[in-house]
């Protein structure tokens, strides 16, 4: 069983990986919402994840890494 995010260690939570993790987490959520919404039924999150993965992911991690790029360059 996963630990709750609070009784992670530190080192865990603010490492970039579970950033990125977390980030794309809500992306997929929040594809998933939309997408049921349409479909007027819950499509499930594994449908959400691979609907977004085929049409979303690349885009949007370019996007993130360069908004995260121009962010540590300020």
């Amino acid at each position: 069983m996963n630990p709750p995010h609070a009784e992670m260690p530190e080192l865990v939570k603010n490492s970039s990986l579970y950033k990125e993790f977390l980030a794309e987490r809500d992306e997929i959520l929040r594809h998933k919402w939309i997408e049921s919404e349409k479909a007027g039924r819950d499509i499930g999150f594994e449908k959400a994840l691979l609907d977004w993965i085929l049409k979303y992911r690349s885009g949007w991690r370019s996007t993130r890494a360069k908004a995260l790029r121009e962010e540590s360059a300020k």
